[in-house]
């Protein structure tokens, strides 16, 4: 995929759901996967010419895993002149060593976001923007069902009240496949993750199940988003005029 075709899909997101206002201060929560560098080039891209103007920074939540090679991710933010902070911490060794978790996804979630939401409070910023793709808006809405029992997605827009800040997913409407493209075309330095529970989760079962049934149903992927966006579905708003 080439840049105009993410930029122009991450536009589209922007505007359907106004993301973003004039004056928005914008943590990218940057893991080192080819989603969250996929997001990094897209907005900071953007900023050039979107006609709302706003400020850009990164950051990196360390779990404590092993050594991540982040150096890569360095040159690139300031190459693109934005400020970069990498937040230490012994998650993966509360989850793993203290806790013993055994599904320990959830609570990882969590304790990242809310390490990731101090900081950009403490950076000033009013927004952080997640690099949730259309893929995952889909795993969600399965997992919640199947998991849950209930249709839910997280939305392109939430207000955190309690820490007075919003959470964009400026990628809502770019395909896995189109990052993966991207990542390739653009050789980007997509980190390893040090995770031991990395393709032996919930959410991998989901992206397996889903590409068995697509074997029958090329058009699965469409019609579960349709029914995430178009649909009475937990979560999920109304596209903003």
């Amino acid at each position: 995929m080439k840049l105009q075709r993410l930029l122009s899909l991450t536009r589209q997101a922007l505007d359907t759901y106004q993301m973003i206002e004039d004056g928005d201060v914008i943590a990218v929560g940057v893991s080192g996967g080819k989603d969250s560098l996929a997001l990094l080039y897209a907005l900071s891209h953007l900023r050039r010419f979107y006609p709302k103007k706003y400020d850009l920074c990164a950051i990196t939540v360390d779990l404590g895993l092993g050594n991540m090679d982040l150096e890569p991710i360095k040159d690139i933010c300031r190459g693109f002149d934005i400020p970069y902070a990498i937040i230490p911490t012994e998650i993966g060794k509360v989850l793993f060593d203290i806790r013993k978790e055994s599904n320990p996804c959830s609570l990882c979630a969590k304790m990242r976001k809310g390490a990731l939401n101090e900081k950009a409070k403490e950076l000033g910023c009013n927004k952080i923007a997640y690099a949730h793709h259309r893929d995952d808006v889909i795993e969600t809405a399965l997992m919640s069902l199947f998991y849950e029992g209930r249709f839910y997605a997280f939305s392109p827009y939430t207000y955190l009240d309690r820490m007075d800040l919003s959470v964009i997913r400026p990628l809502l409407f770019v395909t896995e496949a189109d990052v993966i493209g991207f990542q390739n075309k653009y050789s980007l330095p997509v980190c390893k993750n040090p995770c031991p529970m990395d393709g032996n989760t919930k959410r991998q079962y989901i992206k397996d199940l889903i590409r068995e049934l697509q074997k029958d149903n090329p058009h699965l992927k469409d019609c579960l988003f349709h029914a995430v966006t178009t649909g009475n579905i937990t979560g999920w708003p109304a596209p903003l005029k």
